[in-house]
């Protein structure tokens, strides 16, 4: 498999009747991807991957839209950059062993 999905364990994680929602979030939204332009009109590309608007794992068509490639590797993008620029959890410092001091 390549491309998106290659390296990807998302599509386990998707119910079994994926397809049935998929097919519904793309009639629902007209084939057409739901992003707002920067004049505040819908992006007139065809949509073509459905995507968790919230938590990933709820499958919910309100947690769904329809995005075009563009829209969808942008947001996807994003979540990864932010992802890796959180800063490490902070820790107290390790403490000396008492016979080391």
């Amino acid at each position: 498999m390549s491309g998106k999905w290659a390296d990807s364990n998302r599509r386990a994680s998707l119910p079994r009747n994926w397809p049935e929602i998929r097919e519904q979030v793309k009639r629902r939204d007209g084939y057409r991807c739901t992003a707002t332009l920067r004049d505040d009109t819908r992006c007139p590309d065809p949509g073509t991957d459905v995507d968790h608007i919230g938590d990933p794992h709820v499958h919910e068509l309100k947690n769904l839209r329809l995005l075009c490639s563009w829209h969808h590797n942008k947001k996807s993008s994003a979540q990864g950059n932010s992802a890796r620029n959180k800063p490490p959890p902070l820790r107290r410092p390790a403490e000396k062993h008492p016979g080391m001091r």
